[in-house]
């Protein structure tokens, strides 16, 4: 790949995105993660009006608020904090006190775990869109290539963007643009994670490495068992990629 082509691409085409939108620039979360101070290596590269990175954590580790914050200043870039832990716990007593009493045999432990920690990507989702509301600008995601082959993201959560530059980049190629850019060292080391939950990584949630998943995409190739973990992941997700299902009305 040749990174210096790559992000002149990638920035004439977000240049492109917000000026055809008519917006003032992009805002986009910052959490800590190789993917996010990618896209702000990126987005400060462009010229926007504004460009303007929000922290949002959530019970998070502080190593994470760290890293975002590191980052900002590797870039230069406008970062704002929104820790919403509390709306996050009042969210969350709220729904479960209204849950219906007949509906208590249908709770699963697994299923509610889930169902918390997807609260948190979807409350982010609202701090930016209100932001690109209030100062009309578009809601950049930060999923990369691997991440979106097999559905690792939250629908209506960190799913829910304007635009997604480095969407056509696997993850190894994400983490050689962000040793070009310059993202701090640190960030480059530290294992993927959603920090959805304390100890959550990446690769433990998609039962294999990025190195096989990349590989996959890239070659086709792969273990049988990576090759089959892929393929029932991206049908399994296949409902995040498309537009809500309808039924076809005759006239």
């Amino acid at each position: 790949m040749d990174n210096a082509t790559t992000v002149k691409s990638i920035c004439d085409w977000m240049t492109s995105q917000v000026t055809a939108a008519g917006a003032r620039g992009i805002v986009f979360g910052m959490s800590g993660g190789i993917d996010s101070a990618v896209v702000a290596g990126l987005a400060t590269r462009c010229g926007f009006d504004v460009c303007l990175g929000v922290a949002m954590p959530c019970h998070s580790d502080p190593t994470d608020l760290e890293h975002a914050s590191d980052c900002a200043r590797a870039f230069g870039l406008p970062m704002i904090v929104c820790d919403l832990s509390h709306a996050y716990d009042a969210q969350l007593q709220m729904m479960e006190s209204v849950m219906p009493d007949a509906y208590a045999h249908l709770l699963d432990p697994a299923r509610a775990h889930l169902a918390r920690a997807n609260v948190k990507p979807r409350l982010r989702m609202t701090v930016l869109y209100y932001y690109a509301n209030e100062l009309n600008l578009l809601v950049v995601g930060t999923s990369n290539r691997s991440e979106l082959t097999v559905g690792y993201f939250t629908k209506y959560g960190d799913g829910g963007v304007d635009i997604t530059p480095i969407a056509g980049l696997v993850k190894s190629e994400v983490r050689e643009l962000a040793r070009y850019l310059g993202v701090p060292q640190a960030i480059i080391d530290k294992p993927p994670t959603a920090g959805l939950w304390a100890g959550q990584t990446d690769e433990g949630e998609m039962g294999m490495s990025y190195e096989q998943l990349d590989r996959y995409i890239l070659t086709g190739e792969g273990e049988p068992r990576v090759v089959d973990r892929v393929e029932a992941l991206a049908r399994a997700s296949a409902h995040k990629m498309s537009r809500p299902a309808a039924p076809v009305v005759s006239r």
